[in-house]
Order: structure tokens, then sequence, then C-alpha cells
């Protein structure tokens, strides 16, 4: 079997033993706040992450991860004698990140014709377990002996089913973030109204509007409900403001299982790359909306 490595980046929200677990490589985002760089995973946990945001003055930004960086991985797994190379990127509308890989892998190409290390790259055209979940069974696939041009033509498959519904207690992150306009977070202020936010093939948008907290875990349930797979494996994730205050992780799972009659596939926490745009009072569902294959 040939020798292979699979990477992904930290917005995958792949549980560290997980990540562990199938020697998958995660490279970090770089989160801007209050005029300080963090690693995600290296210099922040999701906890860590939380304080800070909810006590920042200013907004968060992410850095993409630049080519320099992907050739150096390149380099290193070429030189370990790694014959396949996947790696799996952040949605490409959101990030330069997958088009930088793509132009470190076309570098790296050139100054080494004689590397017999092949480097697959697929974009995710999402965010969160909504990759992170392809990557662990794209590492299990390849671990029992799988092919690499099949493992790309499942993630391709795969994530052309993906969906991810949301929702945020506060508007305060989201609003300044750009995911929904001012006007329309403003006035969700003053109502009281939480939006219901889809995110499908890199697009998002607001699908519904809820008044109050209450009623916004029963829509994100009926919302996955009417357009999941039949028998669709999901997964709920929640950030630690909205499950300590809210108990949203445990609420929004039983609501689901009594919705489908099967249980969510995990409990997973969103990182900071991903609650640098939703904010610490963030819960979400991802699913598919077809057959896994």
């Amino acid at each position: 079997m040939k020798k292979y490595a699979v990477m992904t980046d930290s917005t995958c929200d792949i549980p560290q033993e997980l990540a562990q677990k199938y020697g998958i490589d995660i490279l970090s985002f770089t989160i801007m706040l209050d005029g300080k760089e963090y690693s995600e995973r290296e210099d922040l946990t999701p906890d860590r992450f939380y304080e800070l945001l909810d006590a920042a003055q200013g907004m968060p930004t992410t850095a993409q991860i630049t080519p320099m960086t992907f050739e150096e991985k390149f380099a290193a797994y070429d030189a370990a004698g790694v014959e396949e190379l996947l790696y799996v990127a952040i949605n490409s509308g959101g990030s330069s990140t997958y088009n930088n890989a793509l132009f470190a892998a076309a570098e790296y190409g050139d100054a080494h014709p004689d590397s017999r290390m092949r480097i697959s790259i697929v974009d995710s055209h999402t965010y969160s377990m909504g990759y992170g979940r392809f990557v662990i069974r794209a590492a299990e696939k390849l671990a029992a002996g799988a092919e690499m041009a099949d493992v790309g033509d499942y993630l391709k498959a795969g994530f052309a089913q993906v969906e991810i519904v949301l929702s945020v207690h506060s508007l305060k992150i989201i609003k300044r973030s750009g995911r929904i306009s001012a006007a329309a977070a403003f006035a969700g202020e003053l109502m009281g109204l939480r939006p219901v936010i889809t995110l499908i093939q890199g697009e998002t948008r607001v699908v519904q509007k809820v008044r109050g907290d209450a009623k916004m875990l029963p829509a994100l349930t009926a919302y996955m409900k009417a357009h999941a797979g039949e028998r669709s494996p999901y997964m709920v994730g929640a950030t630690k403001g909205a499950s300590d205050r809210h108990g949203d992780a445990r609420q929004l799972s039983r609501l689901c299982e009594e919705a489908m009659g099967y249980p969510p596939e995990c409990i997973f926490r969103l990182g900071a790359a991903v609650t640098s745009n939703t904010g610490t009072d963030a819960v979400a569902l991802v699913y598919l909306t077809g057959d896994e294959s």
C-alpha cells in the first residue's frame, strides 16, 4: 500500500482526539484579535477563544494559510517518503486558502520534477464538521487500502450533499462579520428575532426568522427534518457560551433525536475560525441531503 498523508485546516472543527486517532494533520489558521495574533489549536482552545471574544473590544479576523506554509508541508512529506498526499480545504468561496494550496502544489511540482509524491487538493465548499466529518471518513478509507482517486470521488460526492443550518442567540458578531445585512440584524435585535441561516455549496442565506430563543432550536430541527435525506447522519455543533447559558447542545440533540428517530452522530465544538463569524452564542446542525455513498 502506498504511503499516504491527510491534511486539512483548522476550520474543520475535528476534535483533537479524532485527529490524532486518524493521523490527520490540521494546519492552523491565524486569528487576530485586539492587536494580538493566535494560531488556532496551537495557542487557542475553543474555551479560551470564547473568553477572549466575549471580552474583546474589536472584531476578530482570520488570515489565510499561505503558499509558503503549504510548500513547507509538501517538502516535509516528500522527504518522509509520502507518495499520496490529500489536502481537504475550507470553502474556497470564503477563503483564498484553497487557491493558495493549488498554487503551492504547482510551484512545488515545477521545482521538484523528480518527486514521486502526488498531491490531491479538494475544495469542500463548506465549513466546520461539514467537511471535518468527511476528512475523517477519507482517512478511514485510505487506511483500509482505498485508492486516492476513489477517495477524491467520494469526497466530491459527499460535499455536494452537505448542508449546514445554524442560528445565534446574539446578533452582535454575525452582524459585524457581514453574514447578514446590518439592517436585518438591527431589526432582529429590536424585535427579538433569531435568524435561521443555511450554508449550501458555499452560499449562505437567511431562510427564516423566529421570535425569541425558545423557538430557535425547534426551527433548526424542523428545517433539518424537512431537508435531510432519509437516515442521513447528522451532527450537532455548539459553542461553550450556548451550551452553558442555554443548554443548546443537549436540547438540540434531544429534539433532533425525537424528530429523526435516531441520535446525532456526534456533538462537536465550534472552533475559533467559525466563531469569529458567528459569536459565542451559536448552534448548528450538519447533515446530508441524500444517501451517503
